[in-house]
């Protein structure tokens, strides 16, 4: 029996929340994933610590937060991609990411090779 489209977002939710912890040092507040059309896209709730909202208060440190955050993430997209491939089988082609300082929310995007939504379409 092949997985639902849930049941994968569920598992990307996961994955990505024990990558955050293992690799960040401290997971995220709730995590969301959605698969549309030819993307993944996850949503991180409550990502920067009570420091980095203090620091967030000038635009300096808004600058640094965004920039060390971005710069750190993507030390590890190897093996985001990796991640995704093995969960879903599909290649990963690009990767987005962009944090907010005001509300400690990240967003990142995996853009598949495939429409990946498409092998969860039951044809009737």
């Amino acid at each position: 029996m092949s997985k639902s489209k849930g049941f994968i977002e569920a598992e990307i939710s996961k994955t990505l929340t024990q990558w955050e912890k293992d690799y960040l040092g401290r997971g995220s507040v709730s995590v969301k994933t959605d698969i549309l059309r030819d993307m993944i896209i996850v949503s991180l709730q409550g990502v920067l610590t009570p420091a980095e909202y203090t620091l967030s208060k000038t635009k300096e440190g808004k600058s640094q937060i965004k920039k060390t955050r971005t710069d750190l993430v993507e030390t590890g997209v190897e093996t985001l991609r990796e991640m995704m491939k093995e969960i879903t089988g599909e290649k990963v082609i690009s990767f987005h990411t962009d944090i907010s300082t005001s509300t400690g929310e990240r967003l990142i995007v995996f853009k598949l090779a495939t429409n990946y939504e498409e092998t969860f379409l039951v044809s009737k």
